[in-house]
């Protein structure tokens, strides 16, 4: 190994370890908060590992009557718009790499990068006009807003390095058009439709915003809920930390187990349109 090798990648340890560390510095440090007692979360010097570990900060949340309330909701609302997300931004992914349409593309790009406050309002005057508030179906629809965007755009990039060769050689032998993408393209952009799903599902799972807005008393999501823990007469961290960890951790598992399905799907479609 030449001198200028061992330092290039000495280089990209150190920038990968700068760029990564105030991450995990942070993920640590909520789990230290959720496993202290408050004595010790008040306490200066901080005290990072405490000798008596507060599991009861765990146990009580998910002891909670409400947590699992606010469980099923998330799960609906992302589960909901996820489906309704694959259902409409894989077929329009399709139609827009194959059909080369790149204005569209660039209003998909605008609608993915537009701040969601943007949609907010005229979405609840919407709801509330038509006495959706309070329930799980506004949250559904505007979760849409930023779920397919992510699924059309990252599917239009994979059908693009598709191969067309095969479905030429489908539309040959008699397939309609329908049949060329459910037997043909389909199968073959597996790998983008497992990125689409995964990344779709965590910003649905993650968002907070429209939540916080859309949601009533008991159709809150988890985001929401760790939210309303705050309160300004008395904030307890232990507890607080203990129920964001909970939060991140199905989306933390997904991208865990998933992770070899996500570069696989993301580096894919470059390898074949080389």
């Amino acid at each position: 190994m030449s001198v200028n090798t061992l330092l290039g990648r000495i280089g990209l340890a150190v920038g990968v370890f700068l760029i990564v560390s105030p991450a995990i510095l942070f993920f640590l440090w909520m789990i230290s908060l959720s496993v202290k007692f408050e004595v010790d979360n008040a306490a200066f010097p901080p005290v990072f590992w405490p000798e008596h570990f507060a599991w009861k900060n765990y146990t009580d949340v998910l002891s909670s009557n409400r947590f699992f309330t606010y469980f099923k909701n998330s799960v609906l609302v992302t589960g909901g718009a996820t489906a309704l997300a694959m259902l409409v931004g894989v077929p329009a992914g399709y139609g827009i790499a194959r059909m080369a349409a790149h204005k569209s593309a660039i209003v998909i790009l605008i609608a993915r990068i537009t701040p969601g406050l943007s949609y907010l309002i005229p979405l609840f005057l919407l709801f509330q006009w038509l006495g959706l508030l309070g329930t799980l179906w506004p949250q559904i629809i505007i979760h849409l807003v930023v779920t397919v965007p992510i699924v059309i755009w990252i599917m239009i990039g994979y059908f693009e390095t598709t191969p067309i060769e095969l479905e030429e050689a489908a539309r040959i032998d008699g397939a309609t058009r329908w049949q060329v993408f459910r037997h043909v393209a389909l199968p073959v952009a597996k790998p983008g439709l497992a990125v689409a799903f995964i990344l779709a599902v965590i910003f649905s799972w993650n968002n907070f915003v429209f939540g916080i807005v859309l949601a009533g008393r008991e159709t809150r999501t988890l985001p929401v809920a760790v939210y309303n823990m705050i309160s300004f007469d008395q904030l307890s961290w232990g507890p607080l930390a203990a129920a964001a960890l909970i939060v991140t951790l199905p989306v933390l598992l997904l991208t865990v187990f998933a992770q070899r399905q996500i570069v696989a799907g993301l580096t894919a479609g470059a390898v074949k349109g080389g």
